[in-house]
């Protein structure tokens, strides 16, 4: 059966009108001495592209899916199907999913379980023909009421238990499926108020939780990647894994910073204040950038819009990180995004995807332009020279004192600084994103 009634995407250049054809994306034209493919890695998230029905906090679903009218674990295979056929459509290489995202959960945990493990069996077999892998996949452990209070960090030793029971199984099916990493996104974990919160104890056991999870994939032989997912808050007030600096910082603190890597969110980088780049860079300086959701967020509007990436600028500055960084490894970019719930046609989510899948391939090759013309190394490497030579190589050698430099400082007479150039900086940007077209 075929829900989506649309022949595989090709590539047709810049010049198309068709909103159904690639201008930017060749899976294997070659970008910095890989194909395109291998780049980027893309990945079709389950949840917003197969489940979303387009509700929100003001309106029903609205969603038109030929699966609308199924339920129950009829909805969950025939969500399956589709799922494929629009990954072969796309030629996307990857998927993710969290646990609930393909399965009914049921009357008990038992039976939410044997839900999920109907579903990935049949998903096993379209994996095989297809050739499609698992990116990530993660336990859902923030919308079941359960939750109310958190998974790992709950006030409830029980719901702890509950949570743990749901991330082993989900890492037997990453194990089974050959994920190539598992997510922890704690949509739960952090707190409304302080006024009744252990905090010490919540971040404590967060911590324990972490590591049981890692010593039970060492045990079971899954090596595929750990991720950790950074959000300051939505739906709660605060939550501990703010950002990449806060998550690394926790991370190192209870020696769990050579397990997890980070998976960054553009959205999210736009919550805790940070641009998309702040959050890349920050991650690969310190070794810790795993995989990225991509997708962009409304800067009108304070919560999380999942939208799908169109800002080239944005995506040239994030590609520029991740080429930086040696490119994904066994990461990708996820399209964590959602149509709009005015563009509520089956035929919208492949024009989305095509979208975000041109813009990220653009912002690759205006990246490697930029690295290949080393437009901001050049100008960096000018505005530090100072610490090269005299007494600034002594600061970096670990050589200098505040004795030396306050004798230093006594015989400096007017400093002269360098322009930043940030202007110049960014019209150039502006010039390799429009001569790679």
């Amino acid at each position: 059966m075929s829900y989506f009634n649309r022949q595989p995407i090709q590539f047709e250049g810049p010049g198309t009108n068709n909103p159904f054809a690639f201008r930017h994306y060749q899976p294997d034209a070659v970008v910095g001495g890989k194909t395109m493919e291998e780049q980027l890695r893309f990945s079709m998230a389950y949840w917003h592209t197969l489940v979303a029905d387009g509700s929100d906090p003001f309106g029903r679903g609205n969603m038109l899916r030929p699966w609308n009218h199924l339920q129950g674990l009829d909805l969950a295979k025939a969500r399956l199907e589709g799922a494929f056929e629009l990954m072969e459509i796309l030629n996307l290489p990857f998927f993710c999913f969290h646990d609930v995202d393909i399965a009914p959960e049921g009357e008990t945990l038992a039976d939410f379980f044997k839900n999920v493990d109907t579903i990935v069996d049949e998903m096993k077999g379209y994996m095989a023909s297809s050739g499609r892998k698992l990116l990530w996949n993660t336990a859902n452990m923030f919308s079941n009421p359960r939750y109310v209070h958190g998974a790992a960090t709950s006030n409830h030793a029980d719901v702890f238990a509950t949570a743990a029971a749901q991330v082993k199984n989900g890492l037997d099916i990453a194990k089974e499926l050959g994920a190539e990493n598992y997510v922890f996104w704690g949509g739960r974990e952090g707190y409304e108020t302080l006024l009744n919160t252990n905090l010490e104890l919540e971040q404590d056991n967060f911590a324990r939780f972490l590591h049981m999870a890692s010593d039970y994939a060492k045990k079971i032989g899954f090596d595929g990647q750990l991720l950790i997912e950074p959000k300051p808050k939505e739906p709660t007030t605060h939550q501990y894994d703010t950002d990449a600096a806060t998550t690394i910082s926790f991370l190192r603190k209870y020696d769990l910073h050579n397990r997890f890597r980070l998976n960054l969110e553009a959205n999210h980088a736009t919550l805790a204040g940070h641009t998309f780049e702040h959050e890349l860079r920050t991650a690969r300086i310190q070794g810790m950038l795993g995989s990225v959701d991509a997708n962009q967020g409304d800067t009108l509007i304070g919560w999380d819009t999942d939208e799908f990436p169109t800002d080239i600028y944005s995506t040239t500055l994030a590609m520029y990180e991740i080429l930086k960084n040696g490119g994904l490894g066994k990461g990708g970019l996820n399209f964590d995004a959602k149509v709009r719930r005015g563009s509520f046609h089956a035929e919208d989510l492949i024009s989305a995807h095509v979208a975000g899948m041109d813009t990220f391939a653009w912002g690759l090759k205006a990246a490697h332009a930029l690295i290949e013309e080393k437009v901001f190394e050049n100008l960096i490497e000018d505005r530090y020279r100072s610490f090269t030579t005299g007494i600034g190589k002594e600061i970096v050698d670990g050589k200098a004192t505040l004795d030396s430099l306050h004798a230093h400082a006594l015989t400096i007479g007017d400093i002269e600084n360098l322009s930043g150039g940030q202007e110049s900086l960014k019209a150039k940007i502006q010039d390799v994103i429009y001569a790679v077209r």
